[in-house]
C-alpha cells in the first residue's frame, strides 16, 4: 500500500473516518480510545530511542506493533464493518507481558512501600507510558459502555501498564539510581 497523501482535508469540519469509511465525530470515545493507544505508541517510541538495544527494546517495539493492532480494533465499528483477521489480539501477547513482568520482578529488589515515578531517564519515560496506558485504558473501558470490547484487548492493555511499572524500576536498578519511595 502507497501512501501518497498524508493531509485529505476531510476532516477539517471535526469528522472522521473509521476503518470501513463511517465518519463519527472527533470526539467520539473510539476516536478518543485508539487516539490515546497512538499517543501511547508514540511515547514507547521516545522510550525506545533512549534504550540500548536489547531484549527490553526489542519487547517495547514489539509493543508498538501490538497497539498498531489494537489501534485498528479499536478503529473498527464492528456494527458496521466486519473486523479483519488482523486487528485482533492474541492471548499470546498478554502472557508474554506476564513473563516478563515476573522475570523483572525476581531480577530486581522486592517493592515494599509506594514509589514516586521518576528516577533515571528511561525510568522516568517508562512511567509517563504506564501513565499514558492507564489512560488509554480508561478510554478504552468508557468505549465498552456503549461496545462490546474484545478481553484480549482490556487484558493487553492491563498487563502493558504493569509491565512498565517492573521496567522503570529494573531501568532504574540496571543504571543504579534508586526508587524515590512515597513519604506522607
Amino acid at each position: 500500500m502507497a501512501i501518497t497523501r498524508v493531509y485529505t482535508k476531510t476532516g477539517d469540519n471535526g469528522t472522521t473516518s473509521l476503518v470501513g469509511g463511517v465518519k463519527v465525530s472527533k470526539t467520539n470515545p473510539r476516536i478518543e480510545a485508539y487516539g490515546t493507544v497512538d499517543e501511547l505508541s508514540a511515547n514507547l517510541g521516545m522510550l525506545a530511542s533512549w534504550m540500548k538495544d536489547g531484549e527490553d527494546k526489542d519487547l517495547i517495539i514489539r509493543t508498538q506493533r501490538n497497539l498498531f493492532t489494537v489501534c485498528s480494533y479499536l478503529a473498527t465499528d464492528k456494527t458496521k464493518t466486519p473486523l479483519a483477521p488482523s486487528y485482533t489480539m492474541s492471548e499470546e501477547e498478554t502472557i508474554l507481558l506476564e513473563k516478563q513482568i515476573d522475570e523483572i520482578n525476581a531480577s530486581i529488589p522486592p517493592q515494599t512501600s509506594f514509589i514516586l515515578p521518576g528516577g533515571g531517564h528511561e525510568a522516568a519515560l517508562a512511567h509517563v507510558c504506564r501513565t499514558v496506558c492507564r489512560r488509554a485504558e480508561r478510554r478504552i473501558f468508557f468505549l465498552g459502555e456503549t461496545t462490546e470490547l474484545d478481553k484480549e484487548v482490556t487484558h493487553y492493555i492491563n498487563r502493558l501498564s504493569d509491565y512498565l511499572f517492573v521496567l522503570a524500576r529494573k531501568l532504574n536498578f540496571v543504571e543504579g539510581v534508586r526508587d524515590k519511595v512515597w513519604k506522607k
